[in-house]
């Protein structure tokens, strides 16, 4: 019996955090409620507050649960480096699906509502870039060392540097489009192709051998 309610609590607390995440960004921080989020997950408010004791803890909550998603989702795109023997697809591929990943609707949502609460909430805002943001590059850095080690690049100085630099040139213009212009900016995937391609050339002109 106990296994059974262990299970049905931890159901409840994952229909909480993600109807909550719906409502976050539906209504922004200030404008979600917990009795929104309570009629979302088809919960009572006091089943909500039983798992999380404010909405600044649900908040952290979810940011802290998609942070890990989407660093866990781009470890497994940068590992695909791995296998490289050509790096200039290789890299394009990788560029192509970085811009996927991060130009999914709700993950775009979800930066803007957090940088926009950065402010009120730095602890929760700094999850972002230490669980997600930075990690994930470090990991891109981390592979791009080892396609240099096979002689696909030249030596890095600082390959977390590099990382940098391949993700500022792949993302600059999409996503500063996307994150100031709103829902409807949607860059086509044609375009969004040819970004990851010229990024790589980019690259390569400064890392190739």
């Amino acid at each position: 019996m106990q296994h059974i309610e262990e299970g049905r609590t931890a159901r409840k607390r994952r229909a909480i955090i993600e109807a909550a995440a719906e409502v976050f960004l539906q209504h922004g921080y200030l404008g979600a409620s917990m009795d929104q989020v309570a009629a979302k997950a088809a919960v009572s408010k006091q089943t909500v507050y039983k798992q999380f004791a404010d909405k600044e803890h649900l908040f952290a909550e979810i940011i802290v649960g998609r942070t890990t998603m989407l660093g866990d989702q781009l470890a497994r795109v940068y590992a695909t480096l791995d296998d490289a023997t050509d790096p200039l697809p290789a890299l394009r591929d990788v560029g192509r699906q970085l811009l996927q990943s991060l130009s999914v609707p709700d993950v775009l949502q979800l930066r803007r509502l957090v940088i926009a609460e950065a402010d009120r909430f730095p602890d929760v805002s700094g999850t972002w870039w230490e669980r997600a943001f930075h990690p994930s590059l470090v990991v891109l850095g981390e592979a791009l060392e080892r396609m240099a080690g096979r002689g696909l690049l030249r030596e890095l100085p600082d390959p977390t540097l590099a990382a940098y630099h391949l993700a500022g040139l792949v993302m600059y213009k999409p996503m500063n489009r996307m994150m100031f212009a709103g829902s409807a900016a949607v860059t086509p995937p044609e375009e969004l192709e040819q970004l990851a391609d010229s990024a790589a050339d980019v690259f390569l002109a400064a890392y190739g051998r």
